[in-house]
């Protein structure tokens, strides 16, 4: 069985690395150009896997185009697996496949369909989630479900905790899906489409820290849009501050100032307080243009109360 692999994201390559250790390395890898790498926050070119794997190698900036669908066609392509490609794949890339093409959803589907998953997870305050393979049809996330593993949501979560809970998954399903495949085995369960829910696309910009929402809203939008994403940001003297890293600050509420004053430091950072009084202990940051933490009482963020 020959197959195509097409992904960019670091996801991508742990999923095309257990292919390869179990002995199923594509016939052909299609990933995004180095020179394009702004598209993704965790963005790996994949050459070097396909490489070890013996796998032809085709760099792409859209998978629908007809040098790339010619190219699947010319390696006689039996299974594509779309692993971290943030494009819908249309009717004529899908129809080179004999046996069909499979996605990967970090979430339950038919809930959460659509893009910015993992940290709308966290923002939602979810419990429980899923790493989804699923054949792709003409909808978005909506095809049937192949296979599908249920996980839990920590009360602590980050965006790169349950980054990595989702790959893990990855990596065990995606052989076991391919072996299905290759014995004529694999499960088409359709979506129940009455159920289906849909995560609208976020942007750097949607990191930014309004103050004056309770410190819990902060924290969580902290965890939820961190590493391997652009991150959670304020401003200070007229450069963003990235703020990586922090908890709930104990006796928060005895410090009196407004949403967003740095209202102490500490051994290992500065505390900031939000719109419910409590305040946030940050011990990890960043700031363009100085590693100093702010200056005590400053004011971060263009809000006013």
């Amino acid at each position: 069985m020959r197959m195509a692999f097409v992904g960019a994201v670091e996801g991508s390559a742990i999923a095309l690395r257990a292919l390869v250790e179990a002995g199923m390395a594509p016939a052909l890898v299609i990933t995004l150009p180095p020179e394009a790498r702004h598209r993704h926050s965790d963005y790996v070119d994949l050459a070097p896997l396909a490489q070890a794997g013996g796998s032809a190698l085709l760099h792409a900036r859209h998978v629908n185009r007809p040098e790339v669908i010619e190219a699947m066609r010319a390696g006689e392509i039996d299974l594509t697996l779309v692993i971290g490609w943030s494009e819908i794949c249309g009717a004529d890339f899908r129809s080179v496949a004999r046996m069909g093409t499979i996605g990967f959803h970090p979430a339950p589907l038919p809930r959460m369909r659509g893009r910015a998953v993992i940290p709308w997870t966290i923002l939602l305050g979810e419990t429980t989630t899923a790493a989804t393979l699923f054949w792709l049809d003409d909808g978005v996330d909506s095809g049937p479900i192949l296979r599908q593993e249920q996980m839990e949501i920590a009360p602590d979560e980050t965006a790169r905790s349950l980054y990595a809970k989702q790959t893990q998954a990855l990596a065990r399903l995606l052989p076991e899906a391919v072996a299905l495949v290759r014995n004529g085995a694999a499960p088409r369960i359709p979506q129940d489409h009455a159920a289906a829910t849909y995560c609208a696309k976020r942007t750097a910009e949607d990191g930014r820290i309004d103050w004056r929402e309770p410190a819990e809203h902060v924290l969580r939008l902290i965890r939820a849009v961190g590493d391997p994403y652009p991150g959670a940001f304020s401003t200070y003297d007229g450069s963003k501050l990235f703020v990586d890293e922090a908890v709930l600050l104990p006796d928060g509420h005895r410090y009196i100032g407004l949403p967003g004053q740095v209202q102490c430091h500490t051994a290992d950072g500065f505390a900031v307080r939000c719109g419910d009084g409590a305040s946030i202990h940050v011990t990890g940051w960043r700031c363009e243009g100085s590693a100093e933490r702010p200056k005590l009482h400053a004011k971060l963020g263009d809000i006013t109360p």
